[in-house]
């Protein structure tokens, strides 16, 4: 793997493999009495969050912990940044505090790569959610939650080849497509974006997916389906009519979900607007995975932290 993780594009088929693998052996620990490993104890992990975030936040902060490494929580709020201090000057105080790894979020597009380009810091930086461009770590839980579903034996060692994705919603301002469709993609599945035409980026059609303005002749085919929120905080037009016409047509109800095959399941990257993209009872019927997402979020991530700060060193010194 490469240095840091700032995009899904990054990842070649081998590294996403070696991560979804790596985090099926480490899901293994949440069920211990005691649930650390040594594998980075005396690393330091630093959580930067320029944005609000909980899910995100504290699956990444569980993930190192269980690793042993320390922690430092950094938020934006009543810190040096809402005095206006820059990315530049809060990384270089970071770095000066001797961190291993800045896992970071952003509301600026790019923020992450400008952190790692720019050599403000000498640890690996992974892209904890960059404004609306992407959001790798969540795609790799989303295909790790395909992968215990839709393959074999749990999926160890396989990829997603042939497998049928649909994500539906607000693509428009969801890091969380972008980073899905590139590394579903890599993994061989075939996706398909639905959303109205004005929660469709432009250069869409640039990326490895098809697209579609109707749902309902998705359904069918798809051997996974992901419901995106509609993320109206960062709405500053007029999208749609109204509420009540988008979950009508681009809605996930108890009907809708029975037109789906047998096996496909349900996702949701959260936090969801019950009743708007998804209903209640489809949130939490037996199709659904999306509690089973946060669990396997945390795996992922130890795996992401292990094989970038810790990686062949601690396997060599038997840690």
């Amino acid at each position: 793997m490469k240095k840091h993780l700032l995009s899904a594009g990054d990842l070649t088929r081998e590294d996403a493999i070696r991560v979804l693998d790596t985090a099926a052996e480490l899901l293994g620990v949440a069920q211990r009495p005691i649930k650390k490993l040594p594998t980075l104890r005396g690393r330091t992990v630093v959580n930067l969050f320029f944005e609000d975030s909980t899910r995100t936040r504290i699956s990444f902060e569980a993930a190192a912990k269980r690793l042993s490494a320390d922690v430092i929580n950094f938020s934006a709020k009543g810190s040096s940044v809402s005095k206006g201090e820059s990315l530049k000057d809060t990384a270089l105080t970071l770095q000066a505090m001797g961190a291993d790894a800045v896992v970071i979020r952003h509301h600026f597009s790019g923020a992450p790569h400008r952190l790692a380009a720019a050599g403000w810091t000498n640890g690996a930086v992974v892209n904890a959610g960059d404004g609306t461009h992407e959001h790798p770590t969540q795609a790799l839980l989303d295909a790790f939650t395909m992968r215990s579903h839709l393959m074999p034996g749990g999926g160890v060692g396989a990829d997603l080849e042939g497998k049928n994705v649909t994500i539906v919603g607000d693509v428009l301002h969801s890091r969380v497509a972008r980073s899905n469709a590139l590394l579903l993609h890599t993994l061989g599945a075939n996706v398909t974006l639905v959303a109205p035409p004005t929660l469709l980026p432009v250069g869409v059609d640039t990326w490895p997916v098809e697209t579609s303005y109707d749902l309902d002749e998705s359904l069918e085919k798809a051997d996974a389906i992901m419901m995106l929120r509609v993320q109206r905080e960062r709405m500053n037009a007029s999208y749609f009519p109204t509420e009540r016409e988008y979950s009508r047509r681009y809605g996930l109800d108890t009907t809708r979900m029975n037109r789906l095959p047998d096996h496909a399941i349900v996702l949701h990257p959260g936090p969801m607007n019950r009743g708007m993209e998804i209903t209640a009872d489809v949130a939490d019927s037996g199709r659904s995975v999306i509690v089973e997402q946060v669990t396997n979020g945390v795996a992922v991530r130890m795996a992401v932290l292990y094989l970038l700060v810790g990686g062949a060193t601690n396997e060599e010194e038997g840690s």
